[in-house]
């Protein structure tokens, strides 16, 4: 029979310590759930069925996990100890035994264990045919980890930091928290739990001395222990996990200027990239090479090109192609387009808009609801007034067009190839191609007007 893998993450922490209104696996290491790390390195490791046991806040983790299809939840409604909180997904493994298969138990709020762990745990536990495998590993400060205690090469058990004696507490080789059971194995130990211990709970560490063959894999990946009971714990898992992410992208080419500089975990940057101080990137960003980000700048779900220099500029959700210039100054909201060689100035917002190749937008200028031709120029304080109050519509400029200095543009509404709109026009109708739209009103002026006259009369 084809052995079968699943994964249970324990994530009922009720997170009263981080004094927040959230479970503690959905407080954010590099604005991701410390939940979503978890996951990902269980998927990375090739693990499809998961289970999530929830307590206390079940309707926000609730609604967290159901974009995850593969994840079942089972809810602990007492907290009754790491043990107890096993015994919850009893039909979940119950799945598992039929088909004669393992299961990893990890721990929802440590975000650092890896799927090189998870995968060299498991072929340790496979080729040692343990009934249980503990993934260790040696730290200098054990204190409050639970102590491996080995004889040889094989595992005696693993005590608690309450039940530890002095001696014990020497030891440096410490659980991680995460383990590989049989899932037979797991079964049978399971109702063999008791609560005589200091604190009264059903341990799932007294599972693996219940078990007949018990191993352990030390991994080298020492920061797999790291959690978090705080929010002084929870800075400190974000600055490691800054350095880790840094690491990474100077290891693949890029450059990163100072050190105020934040980038998510699932960021991908190319080559030769310069990252400039003050700058945030985060959720799934991919930048290409040769590019300049930053300074100040905050840039969240985008894909940019090659060589594209963001200089000051806060965007989300939208598409920079190569050879795009844009700064100081700019916000670029989400579903816009940037295409290939823009130019962007100072204090310009572009909002659900295509901006066509080689178009440049100078400066003081809003760009919404829009599709914009290429070789386009607009002037200083334009604007597509795409609201009526009550809907919004869209603006549509054709190739090579020119939108002369304050000009208004009232959507819907549409400008061809080549036309041009005077400096000052407000254009509600639409512009024929290579056609100049002239709209001012007439200029009155008095001559020998004493601007000062009531003044001078009043006093």
């Amino acid at each position: 029979m084809q052995t079968s893998k699943g994964c249970i993450i324990l994530a009922a922490g009720d997170g009263k310590r981080m004094k927040s209104e959230k479970p503690k696996v959905l407080m954010e290491v590099l604005f991701k759930p410390m939940l979503e790390w978890v996951l990902d390195a269980v998927s990375a490791a090739g693990i499809e069925d998961t289970a999530a046991i929830i307590g206390n806040n079940a309707e926000l983790l609730e609604g967290y996990l159901k974009n995850e299809p593969n994840v079942q939840i089972f809810h602990q409604t007492q907290r009754k100890g790491t043990g107890h909180a096993v015994m919850q997904a009893e039909s979940f493994l119950a799945k598992l035994k039929e088909a004669d298969g393992d299961v990893l138990i990890l721990c929802g709020d440590a975000p650092f264990m890896d799927s090189e762990t998870i995968e060299g745990a498991y072929d340790c536990h496979k080729s040692q045919n343990n009934d249980v495998t503990v993934i260790t590993a040696d730290i200098t400060q054990p204190a409050n980890y639970g102590r491996i205690l080995r004889n040889g090469e094989r595992l005696e058990g693993i005590v608690e930091e309450k039940d530890c004696t002095d001696e014990q507490r020497k030891i440096n080789e410490i659980n991680s928290g995460g383990y590989w059971f049989k899932v037979a194995a797991l079964l049978d130990a399971l109702p063999k739990l008791t609560t005589e211990n200091k604190s009264g709970e059903y341990y799932l560490t007294d599972a693996v001395g219940l078990t007949g063959n018990a191993g352990a894999f030390k991994t080298t990946n020492q920061r797999v222990v790291l959690g978090a009971n705080d929010r002084r714990g929870l800075r400190e898992l974000n600055k490691t996990a800054a350095q880790i992410t840094i690491e990474r992208h100077l290891d693949n080419g890029a450059d990163i200027i100072g050190d105020n500089v934040l980038i998510g975990a699932d960021v991908v940057i190319g080559k030769d990239t310069v990252i400039m101080p003050g700058t945030i990137i985060r959720g799934e960003t991919v930048i290409g090479g040769g590019g300049v980000i930053g300074p100040n700048s905050l840039i969240a779900d985008c894909e940019i090109g090659d060589n594209v220099t963001l200089n000051n500029v806060h965007a989300f959700l939208s598409k920079i192609e190569d050879n795009v210039k844009v700064g100081p100054f700019v916000h670029i909201r989400p579903d816009s387009v940037l295409k290939n060689g823009v130019k962007i100035g100072d204090f310009v917002e572009v909002k659900n808009s295509v901006i066509g190749e080689k178009t440049a937008i100078a400066h003081l200028t809003y760009i919404g609801d829009s599709d914009v031709g290429r070789g386009v120029n607009f002037g200083c304080g334009c604007v597509t007034a795409n609201y009526d109050g009550l809907k919004k519509y869209r603006t549509t400029i054709g190739n090579d067009a020119f939108i002369g200095c304050n000009t208004n543009l009232i959507a819907p509404v549409k400008i061809g190839d080549n036309a041009m709109t005077a400096a000052g026009s407000t254009v509600s109708t639409e512009v024929p191609a290579n056609s100049l739209a002239i709209e001012r009103g007439r200029l009155n002026i008095k001559e020998n007007y004493d601007k000062n006259l009531k003044r001078k009369k009043k006093s």
